[in-house]
């Protein structure tokens, strides 16, 4: 592990991220990390695992080399495991002997396990952040078997653990097992500009709007299916891409004719908020998504499930939340919102106050960097759980919180 720099000097910590696809809420998680650890006086960089196709993940990578004094380099990483891997890992390795940092922190499943696996002799305290990613996979799935056995196995080469909300600590004991290194868990945050209110588009707006990832994990196609169920003329606007795309414009075809449903392709999600009046996030499974953030801090009336990490953003309003992959609960939770504006747009301030208060980047970073300090210089932080050390988050030491 490399040291920390020592007290007194001038000397910055390095941090290395590890990642493979650069899109999503892990990408802008990294940038924001990035972004604020920069500001704070660290030196950053960053190793992706393909370059970003779609218009946004590509602004955003414009905006991240700004923060990178230790650059952004593309390693081709494939999503399974494979051969190549191995000489992935010898090319890294090279990098970080040369960039020297004293942290490398793996996000999601791949860049999660390139950096826990590198050799010791490439230095730096080995952090990681689960974003879901393995954890999403069933222990009865050939995939799952195989990621949640090297999960366990790299528990072992893990100084400390990120984990992004409560359920995800709590999967992570129950499929992986507890922690080997430290642990904590510091939620994602948003910016304050994104607190500005976002107005919905007077023309053609539509009843609800969709905004990630088209893959069945996120519900679209509860969502089209629910949509039919209604019998009420209704309009849902789908904003994104992804590789079940295909499969949905297939069922949105075949929806009944007092069904509206458009695909709208990628943008920002502020720009995709402009186009509903409620924002809906079916999905099946989340860890602790950005779009629910990110809707809430625009003041978004928000429909979404109870998966993964939502119900801490929604806290004492957790109860509004509706069964993932129930068509029917969905439909009424739809039907529900087009009549009952007022009581959706209260919800929303609620929900808009509490994520102001408890899902702040600045918040994200300095717990991120607090643990990062703890992890290089143990004798510097007291070892107590909450508010004791003084980091925001919350520490686990072989107890689920």
């Amino acid at each position: 592990m490399a040291a920390a720099p020592a007290s007194g000097t001038v000397e910055p910590i390095r941090v290395l991220h590890v990642l493979r696809a650069p899109l999503g809420g892990l990408f802008r998680h990294v940038c924001d990390l990035a972004g604020g650890q920069q500001r704070a006086g660290l030196e950053v960089g960053v190793i992706l695992g393909e370059r970003p196709r779609d218009p946004v993940s590509l602004a955003r990578l414009d905006e991240l080399r700004k923060y990178c004094a230790l650059g952004v380099h593309v390693t081709p990483m494939s999503r399974l495991p494979g051969l190549g891997d191995a000489f992935n890992l010898a090319r890294i390795t090279g990098r970080i002997s040369k960039l020297r940092p004293h942290i490398v922190h793996g996000h999601g499943a791949k860049g999660g396990a390139y950096a826990r696996l590198l050799p010791r002799l490439a230095g730096g305290a080995r952090v990681y952040t689960p974003h879901g990613g393995a954890l999403h996979f069933s222990r009865s799935s050939l995939q799952g078997v195989l990621f949640l056995a090297m999960e366990r196995i790299m528990r072992y080469r893990t100084d400390g653990v990120i984990f992004e909300s409560d359920f995800s600590l709590r999967t992570f004991i129950d499929k992986v097992g507890e922690p080997k290194g430290r642990s904590i868990v510091i939620h994602n945050g948003v910016t304050e500009a994104e607190f500005e209110p976002v107005r919905a588009q007077a023309d053609e707006c539509a009843d609800f709007v969709f905004i990630g990832e088209l893959r069945r994990l996120k519900g679209v196609g509860t969502l089209i299916e629910a949509a039919t169920r209604t019998g009420t003329p209704l309009f849902i606007r789908i904003v994104g891409s992804g590789p079940d795309s295909a499969t949905f414009e297939e069922m949105a075809r075949a929806a009944p004719a007092h069904v509206r449903i458009e695909f709208a392709g990628v943008m920002p999600a502020r720009q995709a908020f402009a186009l509903g009046r409620v924002v809906v996030m079916p999905s099946h499974h989340e860890s602790l998504p950005y779009v629910a953030l990110e809707a809430a801090a625009a003041g978004m009336p928000l429909i979404a499930t109870r998966v993964g990490g939502i119900p801490e953003i929604f806290g004492a309003d957790a109860n509004l939340l509706v069964p993932p992959a129930d068509a029917d609960a969905l439909a009424a939770a739809l039907v529900h919102a087009l009549g009952n504006v007022d009581g959706m747009q209260r919800a929303a301030e609620r929900l808009r106050n509490r994520v102001r208060s408890e899902f702040s980047v600045s918040r994200m970073v300095e717990g991120v960097i607090g643990f990062y300090r703890q992890l290089l210089d143990p004798a510097s932080v007291p070892h107590a759980a909450g508010a004791a050390n003084g980091l925001p988050g919350k520490f686990h030491e072989g107890v689920p919180l």
